[in-house]
């Protein structure tokens, strides 16, 4: 149940941003058992200025062509998992869409499953006491 969101510079259009979107969909369902319909995310593009970075930290030569992935989960994947899905995200998105392996970040974050409700007022994971 990932939530993601993606921050990047404006410019693209919206062909690309959905080969970007659905590349990131296609990593985590072929590395962390997300499934297929469990789509969620969120795109967000920023003017010159708004995206703010070093570009060489960490020896990473980072471009104007930055992109930040963030996304949220459910805890319970193994480091060994996570590693698959950062390398897959990257993998794919210099196929799918010609971004340089060292302009994407990603940043997971992992809660519980009381803390997601899909609709309804209802937590719908979350598990009575």
């Amino acid at each position: 149940m990932p939530f993601v969101r993606i921050d990047l510079h404006e410019g693209r259009s919206k062909e690309e941003l959905s080969v970007l979107s659905r590349s990131i969909h296609l990593a985590m369902v072929e590395t962390i058992d997300v499934p297929e319909d469990d789509y969620f995310q969120a795109i967000s593009t920023h003017a010159p200025g708004e995206l703010l970075y070093d570009r060489q930290y960490m020896n990473i030569a980072r471009s104007d062509q930055q992109i930040f992935i963030q996304i949220t989960m459910k805890q319970g994947r193994t480091p060994r998992r996570k590693q698959a899905l950062y390398a897959r995200i990257t993998e794919l998105l210099q196929e799918n869409a010609g971004v340089r392996p060292e302009d994407v970040m990603i940043v997971l974050t992992e809660n519980t499953g009381e803390n997601w409700s899909f609709g309804n007022g209802i937590a719908q994971f979350a598990v009575e006491e």
